[in-house]
């Protein structure tokens, strides 16, 4: 495992908008999953080698120190831009440990994660919705393990996340699908997207919080054409991207008003939430008054 300095890791989020969320914990840079859409490839992160997972150094003493200095409890969330369960994890076990200090000084968590490797701390996770919100957000963007291969080669396959989603929502933890990026033209389609609310469904999901389309910058649009080149050599998905797309950051799936009618229809069926303040009010219910009462007591 290689090290990178820091001296801060648990930040303020600008704005809770995003889950809820209060703070961002990163403690990996970069990621060996391979997914060939990832935006954290992007040239503005500057993230370089960014396949060679790195921790960051101290991450430990760091994290108990933030968290010890903030004035206010709140949600720390991880997995915005390395997943906290890369493989290096089940050895490090930085994830778990830091997840402790969460529920050590009284904090939420809300982990986004592709791996299965998570239901490792479902007795942690189960600890700290004792006394704060938790919120389980696991990737599913192609229903069929085949699919999936292909886009994710570094990721276990589609049927073990949701596998993870059915085992973490029987343990009682708040648990749905992050159904992003949606990729035009690959997953794009009405079969992909109701295959994957029904299995969601009989997972026990939660929530699906969709994004029908993908975002492209620079480096990491060279480096999706590339890959789609290379696993689809029969199909010319590059120049349809191009023409539709050209260099623009969002790149929104030309059926995307089609796919939300049938989207929300589907999960309106099944009762599974898909509107981000749904979402946050479900997964913190029955927690303001003691978060409340953490303030006051600081």
């Amino acid at each position: 495992m290689e090290y990178v300095p820091a001296k801060t890791i648990v930040t303020r989020t600008k704005s809770t908008a995003w889950f809820g969320i209060d703070y961002n914990m990163n403690i990996y840079r970069g990621c060996c999953h391979g997914c060939i859409y990832c935006d954290s490839r992007s040239a503005c992160y500057q993230i370089d080698h960014f396949d060679t997972v790195r921790a960051k150094e101290d991450a430990l003493r760091i994290i108990r120190d933030d968290l010890r200095r903030k004035v206010k409890n709140g949600v720390v969330g991880t997995g915005a831009m390395s997943d906290p369960y890369n493989p290096f994890e089940k050895k490090e076990e930085l994830t778990r440990h830091a997840l402790q200090l969460v529920d050590a000084f009284g904090f939420g968590a809300a982990i986004a994660t592709k791996s299965d490797l998570i239901l490792r701390d479902i007795d942690i996770l189960s600890d700290i919705k004792e006394h704060s919100p938790v919120l389980c957000k696991i990737t599913i963007t192609a229903a069929e393990d085949g699919l999936a291969s292909k886009l994710e080669p570094g990721v276990c396959p589609s049927s073990a996340r949701f596998e993870a989603v059915k085992r973490l929502s029987e343990a009682g933890i708040f648990t749905g699908i992050l159904l992003m990026p949606v990729l035009p033209f690959l997953e794009d389609n009405e079969e992909n997207v109701v295959s994957i609310v029904r299995k969601a469904h009989e997972a026990g999901a939660k929530f699906i919080y969709p994004a029908f389309g993908m975002t492209m910058r620079e480096r990491q649009r060279e480096w999706y054409y590339a890959k789609l080149k290379e696993i689809f050599p029969e199909e010319d998905y590059v120049s349809r991207y191009q023409k539709r797309y050209g260099i623009r950051y969002k790149c929104t799936s030309p059926r995307a008003a089609a796919l939300w009618e049938v989207f929300t229809q589907e999960c309106r069926k099944f009762g599974i939430l898909y509107e981000m303040k749904h979402i946050v009010r479900a997964y913190k219910r029955g927690y303001e008054c003691t978060q409340l009462s953490l303030f006051d007591n600081i």
